[in-house]
């Protein structure tokens, strides 16, 4: 079965060698998530980016609950900033993904306690071999050299995406430094698709990394 943008990107933070999600890679990961919701939804014609702003475009709901959820909290007459839709919501965002990989078997969800005291559920992936080569795919985006015009939407998001949220289990810093030009040049061509969107990620991003929060339990 094929996934979803948003339930590739719930994986593609997922540290294999330690088996787990580290908490800096999920900072962020809700405003991920609609953001790949929405990346989905400018791909199948059901909103309009026009300007920088989005306006929910009429049409069939998407299949996809997940993503009707944020299609149906889209404006559908006057277009709005993209922000609010990245943002306000994403701590609404994290489970419905996470409980959709776990009915196709993708992860198991077990309840546990954070530093022994804090109760949480403890996601684990169950192919970890494949997140690992869905990493390594994100990384050859980049790494590749090819025209970012052809690189098909889903790939270019997730080397965009994974970029703006500084997702270390696809690249350290150190690491992204070197190839900050073809990150450039991937990043101008998501927002020539889906203009606003990228900024308004990182900027929700941000500020949730300077409060300590942007992740659910």
């Amino acid at each position: 079965m094929t996934l979803t943008l948003p339930q590739r990107l719930y994986l593609l933070c997922y540290t294999v060698d330690q088996g787990k999600f580290q908490l800096d890679n999920l900072q962020g990961r809700g405003q991920l998530l609609r953001a790949g919701a929405l990346t989905e939804l400018a791909r199948d014609g059901l909103l309009d980016a026009t300007g920088g702003k989005v306006v929910r475009e009429a049409g069939k709901a998407p299949d996809d609950t997940f993503v009707a959820t944020v299609w149906a909290d889209l404006p559908d007459n006057k277009p709005k900033g993209w922000l609010q839709f990245v943002h306000n919501k994403a701590h609404t965002a994290e489970t419905p993904v996470r409980d959709q990989l776990a009915a196709l078997g993708e992860v198991t969800v077990s309840r546990g306690k954070v530093l022994g005291l804090i109760p949480a559920d403890k996601v684990t992936v169950a192919r970890p071999e494949e997140v690992r080569a869905l990493q390594k795919r994100v990384r050859d985006t980049v790494l590749g050299g090819a025209d970012p015009a052809s690189i098909p939407l889903e790939e270019l998001t997730m080397a965009v995406f994974a970029a703006e949220l500084e997702v270390t289990c696809v690249w350290s810093r150190g690491d992204r430094r070197p190839h900050k030009q073809a990150l450039k040049a991937l990043a101008a061509r998501f927002d020539e698709i889906v203009p606003g969107l990228r900024k308004a990620l990182r900027d929700s991003y941000l500020s949730s990394r300077a409060v300590g929060g942007g992740w659910s339990a």
